[in-house]
């Protein structure tokens, strides 16, 4: 049994719910509708269909570099990654990390066991839940499927509650696992439904924060609006020589806007705090997820957020009366 202390990731009252008695940490995986995938919508990018080949009745997406995927091989995974530590307390404010994996990663390969980003949710001791969606599958493919249309991130948010709520062993919790503020991380190619989800998603007022780990590859106005319309949440991104130039353009543009930029993550982090740090060449882009500017940055950018009082105060909404 994990002893130690749970950080809270709010000041704010929360529901005064049942405890159940002796739970086990879980972490499994669950097929949810409103996932990314199966998408048989368009490109939002190209305004043409997400799956443009066909050889029969398989049908299938030829990438911007000419490879070819097929729907049933590579967008046909609905399954999410939902892990409820041991020491969750629903009755104590807390946040739901969701994770966008990179490009050639499947859940539990990469995400669960390579990654470690539930063990590093529970060893940081803060009081939250991850949900890690499925996106293409072992390809180098940053497609958002579903989260690239208008609500998309809402019915996401929306459908877990439920599925948070049985894991947790208290189907009743569902109602403030509904109202549990979010902090949305992006590694690598989930730089595309992190910033999709940020700018049509429709659930921006429980967006608490966004960490990038080395995953500004585009899509920079979109970061750029969310980070000047939410002045009271935290935006950190984490980056090596492969995204230094957009990274850059990027604090440009928040700095062209009067928008305060830092450089390093020694200092607190502050509501309101845009961070930017580089980090050194020997720190590689496929270990990022658990070295960075430190070990298990994750971990670190969770106790980090919960350790400071005025983050504290706005890492959490207050939960809807039943």
């Amino acid at each position: 049994m994990r002893t130690e202390p749970v950080r809270v990731a709010s000041l704010t009252p929360a529901l005064d719910l049942p405890r159940t008695s002796e739970r086990e940490e879980l972490t499994t995986l669950i097929s949810m509708k409103s996932s990314a995938f199966p998408y048989f919508g368009n490109n939002p990018r190209t305004e043409e269909p997400f799956l443009n080949i066909s050889k029969g009745e398989r049908k299938g997406r030829r990438s911007y570099n000419g490879r070819v995927y097929w729907q049933d091989e590579t967008y046909n995974d609905s399954r999410v990654l939902v892990h409820v530590p041991e020491a969750f307390d629903v009755r104590k404010p807390g946040v739901i990390v969701v994770f966008f994996h990179g490009n050639g990663a499947t859940l539990e390969r990469d995400v669960r066991d390579r990654q470690l980003v539930p063990q590093q949710i529970s060893d940081s001791g803060v009081n939250a839940v991850l949900l890690a969606p499925q996106l293409a599958v072992n390809a180098a493919d940053s497609s958002a499927g579903k989260f690239w249309q208008p609500g998309g991130f809402k019915r996401f948010i929306d459908e877990s509650a439920s599925h948070l709520a049985r894991l947790y062993g208290d189907p009743k919790s569902a109602q403030a696992f509904a109202n549990l503020p979010i902090v949305i991380v992006g590694y690598s190619g989930g730089f595309m439904p992190a910033a999709w989800s940020l700018e049509v998603g429709g659930i921006q007022n429980r967006v608490r924060g966004v960490f990038l780990l080395d995953a500004v590859y585009g899509e920079l106005d979109k970061f750029a609006t969310w980070i000047e319309k939410n002045r009271a949440g935290f935006f950190v991104s984490a980056y090596t020589r492969h995204t230094a130039r957009y990274d850059q353009e990027l604090m440009e543009m928040l700095r062209g806007k009067g928008i305060a930029v830092t450089e390093s993550l020694e200092g607190p982090l502050r509501p309101g705090s845009v961070v930017f740090v580089q980090t050194p060449d020997g720190v590689t882009h496929r270990d990022y997820v658990t070295q960075a500017w430190t070990e298990h940055p994750l971990k670190d950018l969770l106790i980090k957020m919960a350790a400071t009082p005025a983050l504290t105060r706005i890492a959490g909404a207050p939960y809807a009366a039943r």
